[in-house]
């Protein structure tokens, strides 16, 4: 049985909520009827799936590799979803998206733990370490961590983070007060979530350059961990045309140092990007989720072009 690709139903979603809106031009009362058309078909589809999986349940097949099968496909899940039937409750699905992203926190020398989801729809999380060496770290997290809890719970009505006692003392490096703003609220970062499948196929130590919505950018994988920057030499200003994924002289097993070929700068991968021959300079990191299927990477404003 061959499987639709996503891209397929997630044009159809937005081609149903295309006919609703034109449904308005033929006034209220037009646009109200294909609005309850849409929520009856719905309602009958959701009731036959909650009794396909009571009929699985009941014949002892809905085991835990089931769920995780129906969890971890994207079309799937998102139906069940509409119809309050995936498999794992807000907070399982919550830890999950921050799981994803946690690879990428700590190319910024920072985690996050989940405290609490409260019975309103509120995540508490809490942020943890600092991100040494990457003043755009506020922007890029908040789109990592927002985009992940967004894909995966997205009745979540809010996100609110504190910081570490620590970090408190001392002052963060990202402002945590400026780190999230309601989920549903007014975006206030131009940026998109856009599917890079080349960066799938990445080999370890393998360095590939590429282009979404318009961004040249480059990508690496240092171990089983992929990294994606904007593809500028903060040195010499030139495209890392030539560059090359080393190991660190005397650094551990897994370190990742991304060389340009033009001027021989050497950047932290999992540092965000830290140049590590001159004080102060970085590359533009940009967020990037892999969830198994496939890897996405989030271009902001503040490095498109």
């Amino acid at each position: 049985m061959s499987e639709q690709p996503s891209a397929d139903w997630r044009r159809t979603g937005e081609r149903i909520d295309t006919l609703i809106a034109a449904s308005a031009s033929g006034g209220t009362v037009a646009r109200e009827r294909s609005e309850e058309l849409v929520r009856l078909v719905v309602d009958f589809y959701g009731a036959g799936l909650e009794r396909l999986l009571d009929l699985v349940h009941e014949h002892g097949t809905l085991d835990d590799e089931v769920l995780a099968a129906l969890a971890g496909d994207d079309l799937v899940a998102s139906v069940l979803l509409v119809h309050g039937l995936h498999p794992y409750d807000v907070e399982t699905r919550v830890e999950k998206a921050l799981e994803s992203v946690r690879p990428y926190l700590g190319s910024h020398g920072g985690d996050i733990e989940l405290l609490a989801v409260t019975d309103d729809g509120a995540v508490r999380l809490r942020l943890l370490g600092s991100c040494d060496g990457c003043p755009s770290s506020s922007v890029t997290l908040k789109l990592a961590v927002r985009g992940a809890v967004e894909a995966a719970a997205p009745e979540v009505t809010s996100i609110e983070v504190e910081a570490a006692a620590e970090e408190e003392a001392s002052g963060p490096v990202v402002p945590v007060d400026a780190l999230f703003t309601r989920l549903h609220g007014a975006a206030e970062d131009s940026a998109s979530w856009q599917s890079v499948p080349e960066l799938s196929a990445v080999e370890p130590g393998a360095v590939v350059r590429f282009t979404v919505e318009g961004v040249a950018a480059v990508g690496c994988r240092t171990g089983a961990d992929l990294f994606a920057f904007a593809d500028r030499c903060a040195r010499c200003e030139q495209p890392f045309d030539g560059a090359a994924l080393t190991r660190r002289l005397g650094g551990a097993a897994g370190d990742g140092v991304l060389r340009c070929a033009g001027c021989r700068a050497h950047y932290d991968v999992r540092r965000a990007g830290t140049c590590l021959d001159a004080e102060g300079l970085h590359l533009d990191p940009l967020p990037l989720l892999s969830d198994g299927a496939g890897v996405s990477v989030c271009v902001p404003a503040t490095v498109a072009t």
